[in-house]
Formats: structure tokens, sequence, C-alpha cells
């Protein structure tokens, strides 16, 4: 799947601003970002549910939008209001997503049994979905969305109303789906997600400012990235928030993580403040995380907004 040049305008409103993608086929690729940020019409742009106003999509080797009809049953899609009907059975629920894809009566009989099986709903088949827990609509909703076995998998956002037990089982399942040759595009605000993905790509108000392996993304900041242990860590933070070439400062516990521009010495010039205030503390390099990829993408981005 790729994408060049991807514009969404809503009028004034620029939603998605000249994104490029490409996505490995029978991998995980993770769309970052908070609320706002585009993600959700970038999807439905690549899903063919919305006309971009600029720019090129091939998803399949098809042409999108112009072939957005012969993708349709080569995709499927979760959203993560899970799209269940909730007066119908687990298994009535399947079977009328096998009728809209056009399944065979042999065919829905045995993919039904084989998602039943696969997603633990062997002892639920006659509950109602609106009836099941969070967690078991969402294994629900995955079960439907993959019932005509596509070969890329949207999801946008499937985790955001379920408990952390539920998180994990489910991409559990993601990447056995990627195993088995899907690919699998997944939207999320949840950094522990993102670092899940083989790769992943990072939208801030509709840019893209981060794309690659999460591994890959972090290296990236090495050095930027510092631990400080200080006995009033309140104090300390407020003394390095006003430092120049300090992008963040965020309280973990009694620890402070610090993340800078890049430069020398970085510890040393956070050391040196920290003395001069009058505060005692420890200073350690340590490795990056992916919210310091996070942050370092769009605080950079602001600043050199503000700049310009």
């Amino acid at each position: 799947m790729h994408a060049r040049g991807l514009v969404k305008r809503f009028g004034d409103l620029v939603a998605v601003d000249h994104v490029d993608l490409s996505v490995p086929r029978a991998s995980v690729y993770g769309f970052l970002g908070p609320n706002g940020s585009g993600k959700s019409t970038t999807i439905r742009m690549l899903c063919g549910l919305l006309t971009p106003s600029a720019g090129d999509i091939e998803v399949l080797g098809l042409r999108i939008p112009e072939q957005a009809d012969a993708l349709r049953f080569r995709i499927g899609y979760m959203t993560q209001k899970f799209s269940l009907f909730e007066d119908l059975t687990v298994r009535e629920n399947l079977e009328f997503l096998a009728a809209v894809y056009g399944l065979s009566r042999a065919a829905t009989r045995s993919r039904v049994d084989e998602l039943v099986e696969r997603y633990h709903f062997a002892d639920r088949q006659k509950q109602l979905a609106g009836t099941m827990s969070g967690g078991q609509k969402q294994r629900l909703a995955l079960a439907g969305a993959v019932i005509h076995a596509p070969e890329l998998l949207f999801l946008d956002e499937p985790t955001s109303a379920v408990d952390p037990e539920s998180r994990r089982d489910f991409w559990e399942s993601l990447f056995e789906l990627a195993d088995a040759g899907t690919t699998l595009l997944v939207s999320t605000h949840y950094m522990d997600e993102a670092e899940r993905c083989h790769r992943i790509a990072i939208l801030d108000r509709g840019v893209l400012v981060a794309d690659g392996a999460p591994g890959d993304l972090a290296d990236d900041l090495r050095g930027r990235s510092l631990s400080v242990r200080a006995a009033q860590p309140r104090r300390a933070q407020q003394v390095l928030s006003t430092l120049p070439g300090v992008l963040s400062v965020a309280q973990i516990g009694n620890d402070l993580r610090v993340l800078s521009v890049p430069g020398a010495d970085n510890a040393e010039v956070v050391a040196r403040a920290l003395h001069a205030a009058g505060l005692q503390a420890e200073v350690d390099a340590v490795s990056a995380n992916l919210e310091d990829v996070f942050v370092a993408a769009t605080r950079s981005r602001e600043g050199a907004g503000d700049a310009s």
C-alpha cells in the first residue's frame, strides 16, 4: 500500500497535509497521534470511503478512489465502536456479515465455525452481542472484520474501550493475522501499543512527522534523553522547564525524564543548571522511548513553526 502527497481539506481546514506512506505486506503498521491528528481521515481515504483533495493512493494494486468498489471485498475495517448488531447473537452477527460479503452457505458455516473456535465463542454462540463485555465485543468485531479473509485490515483505535488484559490478548490476535499474511494498519493514541508495531507513522495536526520502526526512531534520539533524580523533583522540573534546549520535562515517580534538543554534553548542561539553582541531583543518560520520539517530533515542529 502506497500513498503520495495525500491531502484532505474540509473547507479551510487541512485535516491531512501532504502525507506519504508505504505499508509493507504482512506487517502491523501503526498510526500514532492524538485525537484530531488526521489518523481516521487518512484511513478513510486509504479505504476509499473519502475522496482525497490531492495525492495518489494505491492499495493492493488498485488505484483509490477510482477502483474502490473492487477493493471493498479485499479489505476489512474495524472501528472503535465495534459496529455490531446488539440484538443479534454472536453467530447471527457473523452469519449476517458473511452474507454481506457473498459467502456461500457452506463457506459461511465453515468460516463461522472456524472463527467461533479461534476467538473463543464456542460457549457463547447464542448470546446476544449487546449483553457482552467490552473485551468480548472487541473479539467479535475482529472476527466480523475478517469473516471474508481480507488481505488488508484497517483498525481505527480498536482498543480504546477495553481493559488492559483484553488489549494484550487483542494484539496477540493481530500478530497471528500478520503471521498468516494479512497486512494490518492500526491507529492508536497509546504509546505502548505503537511500540508493538513493526513500523509506525506519527501524525501531528495532519502532518507526518516521523515514520519508521519504533526501535530505529528511538535510536535516532541517542544522547537526548536523560533521567534526573533530585531531592526536590518539582523544583527541579521548574528549573529545567525554562532551560534553553530542553524540549520536555516529565515526572515519573521520584525521577524526572528530560528530553533535549540535539547537542553535546546535554547531561552536563542539565547538571550545571540544577547546581546553579542550589539543587542536588543525579543526571544520567538513558535510552529513548517512543514517547520521547513523539515529543521530539511534535515539539520540534512547534519550534520550527514559531521560528517561521
